[in-house]
């Protein structure tokens, strides 16, 4: 079968696993399974990444708060630069885009594995990382979002953003507990050199995959590009919600984890291996997640599934928060996974099939700013912590994300009734 843009599916034995596995068939895309493959390395080292970078500098500073700089190191640029990555993703080639902040990251972080070996790595090394990787992030994102759409025909567009978001729910179960691992045994230096080879991968291969380009319009003005993505934004309530919630998961949600390797050692008293398992817990869940919508991601009414999964997930943010016993720690991590992801995916889906294709780039851009805002939150949820405590600063994180998906379903019905169909081309 012949696709657009020129790529094609192929049937492969064993492939179509039923209705619960319908999102493996975007598998059968040669450039898609390529593309998938290289970003389950990228992934996986940004995972170990996050984990090394957290112990490292909480151990050179001994302060929650210092959590937060490198959260915001990472944020500030990604979140000044966003609304333009999502201008050059609709703009030029996406493959050149990836490859190039891959290897710019990269780079960094090989850099800061060669001080860290040599025993000369100090705070402001971790927070120039921090600053480099989010920059790149910014044109980064936004061009993986939109080059999905290249890859597979739009009929299999939702099992696409499906099995890409399972890349980022499989390697929390594997690469957290694997880098804790690599850190206690081999060392944080040993852990950057992984992780720089990791983000390399990616670029190296979409680079190399041969993708039709779409026939983009002349612009006049980059200023005028944003604006009307910002406008297709604020005229349609629906995505002002969606991005709104991504938003509260990212600034509040995202929180519970940079405050995890204070809970690790801290009050679970578990260690950089405990911190490690805490993360690979939280990736079951969302693997369980993930799958759950392979049988039930059908249904037509997405906002009940974002709504019912934002409410759960703020509500174990809050369980977790309270408990000082590690077993029921990694049973509310758990369920904060699953229901984290059911309705991330599902806004991740939305977005994609009902977004028109030439303006979805500036879209996920700004989209993507709701995801870089999370070190923001990071950062306040360090001061919390350092004020009155970590328990403290994730309960206020969940009662936050309850508060809004409760707030905007009681009062609109139309995100009630949210159901995904796709846009016109």
């Amino acid at each position: 079968m012949k696709a657009n843009g020129g790529h094609q599916a192929r049937t492969r034995p064993g492939l179509s696993l039923g209705s619960g596995s319908r999102m493996f068939e975007a598998l059968a895309y040669p450039k898609f399974r390529r593309y998938w493959s290289s970003n389950l390395a990228a992934v996986s080292g940004q995972q170990m990444m996050w984990l090394a970078q957290g112990w490292l500098i909480y151990d050179l500073t001994d302060s929650a708060v210092y959590l937060g700089y490198v959260g915001l190191a990472t944020a500030g640029p990604a979140i000044l630069l966003n609304l333009v990555g999502g201008v050059v993703a609709d703009r030029l080639d996406q493959r050149r885009v990836i490859f190039s902040t891959q290897v710019i990251t990269a780079a960094s972080v090989l850099i800061l594995a060669t001080l860290t070996a040599l025993d000369l790595v100090r705070v402001w090394h971790l927070l120039a990382v921090a600053f480099v990787s989010g920059s790149m992030q910014a044109f980064n994102n936004p061009a993986r979002q939109a080059i999905l759409r290249q890859l597979v025909d739009r009929k299999d567009l939702t099992k696409a953003v499906q099995l890409n978001s399972i890349v980022w729910q499989a390697t929390r179960i594997v690469a957290p507990a694997a880098g804790g691992l690599i850190y206690g045994f081999a060392g944080p230096a040993a852990t950057f050199y992984l992780c720089g080879a990791a983000f390399f991968v990616l670029g190296a291969v979409v680079a190399g995959i041969d993708i039709e380009q779409p026939l983009r319009e002349r612009r006049d003005s980059v200023f005028g590009d944003l604006n009307e993505g910002i406008s297709f934004i604020r005229t349609n309530f629906v995505f002002a919600f969606l991005i709104g919630m991504s938003f509260f998961n990212s600034f509040f949600g995202f929180s519970s984890q940079q405050l995890l390797p204070v809970f690790a050692r801290d009050i679970l008293e578990v260690g950089p291996e405990g911190l490690g398992v805490l993360f690979s817990a939280s990736g079951v869940g969302s693997m369980f997640g993930v799958f759950a919508l392979g049988y039930f991601g059908e249904a037509e009414r997405k906002g009940a599934l974002v709504i019912g999964g934002a409410t759960a997930f703020g509500s174990f943010i809050v369980l977790f928060a309270l408990s000082t016993f590690y077993p029921l720690s990694l049973a509310a991590i758990f369920c904060m996974g699953a229901a984290g992801t059911i309705y991330m995916i599902t806004v991740q889906v939305v977005l994609q099939v009902r977004v028109p294709d030439a303006l979805r780039g500036r879209v996920m851009g700004i989209y993507g700013i709701t995801h870089n805002i999370g070190p923001l939150g990071s950062l306040q949820a360090g001061f919390l912590a350092d004020e009155f405590g970590a328990p403290a600063a994730m309960v206020v994180g969940g009662a936050a994300i309850i508060a809004f998906a409760v707030g905007v379903a009681a009062s609109r019905r139309e995100v009630r009734a949210l159901q995904a169909a796709p846009s016109p081309a």
